[in-house]
């Protein structure tokens, strides 16, 4: 039963990663095209941070969901 439990928890665990990586992508793309919009010269520098910090939330996202995994296990 205990397993079972910690099952479930740890699929709810990595759905609420997966979320809220998605919401976080999401603004940080968002607020990049905001500000290529105001300077359009800076686009190259703005993409390029974009990315980086797009990985950065990945690479987090990706770590919760396999602690939640080896966890459950």
């Amino acid at each position: 039963m205990f397993l079972a439990i910690t099952g479930t928890l740890a699929a709810i665990g990595a759905g609420i990663a997966v979320v809220g990586a998605g919401v976080g992508i999401g603004m940080i793309g968002g607020r990049a095209m905001d500000a290529i919009a105001r300077q359009p010269e800076a686009s190259g520098d703005i993409r390029s941070a974009m990315i980086l910090m797009a990985a950065f939330v990945e690479g987090a996202a990706l770590i919760a969901i396999l602690l939640s995994i080896f966890i459950a296990g």
